[in-house]
């Protein structure tokens, strides 16, 4: 199978068009008629995911997050983007970005998945439909009421043990009552006025920073903070489960688990 060929797999269910505009989804690095027999998918494409990418014998690199986002001048050993761009190209690895497009159209659903949430709405439309077809809107985030209302604190360990996570950051009273939740996986910054506009009591995400979560607060707005990696790594696994199941040929080898960083 040509990497053209997994691409194709990959863009039916999630077209590159439902992109946000500022993003840089697709193939990033290599060539499109390279054969693929294994496949490595990871979140970030940093030193050791690109490292074991090459151990593994990958032909193809995917990733959720686009290593290159910033245009780039020049690559050369001397920068790490391009460092990393150069032993992509000189193992003839492809390398391939599926970020707000999947959000959009597996992330969000996922992730609310993770969390039972029932009836779940867009917490933001970022695209309207297709012309022709059913026309429904997408976006990021899902909303929804709980079936069983929860305190804060409750709603913190359900979201540590449905992404597996040692411990989130919070903003907000823990033993507030919930009854409407929000999640947007990744940084959350841009969704907490979304969040307020649909009268979440919680909105579960990433990157928070001082001033968001006092400000939220401050809004009626409680923040769990589960981690841009601590959410988003779900990726990995849900992709592994597609690729398995539409390319039947090709061995596809999923990154463990790791988050970037340690809490000492």
């Amino acid at each position: 199978m040509l990497c053209k060929d997994v691409m194709y797999e990959i863009e039916k269910e999630y077209p590159l068009n439902y992109a946000l505009s500022w993003d840089n989804v697709g193939l990033l690095v290599g060539r499109d008629d390279k054969e693929v027999k294994r496949i490595y998918i990871a979140l970030d494409a940093t030193d050791e995911v690109i490292d074991e990418a090459v151990r593994t014998g990958a032909d193809m690199l995917i990733t959720h997050h686009p290593m290159i986002f910033s245009p780039i001048k020049r690559i050369h050993n001397l920068d790490f983007v391009g460092e990393r761009i150069l032993k992509l190209i000189q193992n003839d690895i492809s390398y391939y970005a599926m970020h707000t497009n999947y959000d959009v159209l597996g992330m969000a659903d996922l992730s609310g998945d993770k969390m039972n949430m029932k009836n779940a709405e867009i917490l933001k439309v970022t695209a309207e439909g297709d012309i022709g077809k059913e026309d429904e809107p997408e976006g990021i985030g899902r909303v929804s009421d709980l079936e069983t209302p929860m305190t804060l604190r409750e709603c913190c360990e359900d979201v540590k043990s449905a992404f597996h996570l040692g411990a989130v950051k919070v903003f907000g009273n823990l033993e507030e009552k919930v009854k409407r939740i929000a999640i947007c996986p990744g940084s959350g910054k841009s969704v907490i006025q979304a969040a307020l506009d649909k009268n979440a009591d919680v909105l579960i995400t990433g990157d928070i920073g001082h001033h968001e979560g006092i400000d939220a607060v401050a809004q009626g707005l409680a923040i769990i903070d589960g981690g841009h990696y601590g959410i988003e790594h779900i990726f990995i696994e849900d992709m592994r489960q597609y690729l398995e199941e539409h390319l039947s040929e090709v061995e596809i080898v999923a990154a463990p688990i790791s988050h970037p960083f340690l809490i000492v």
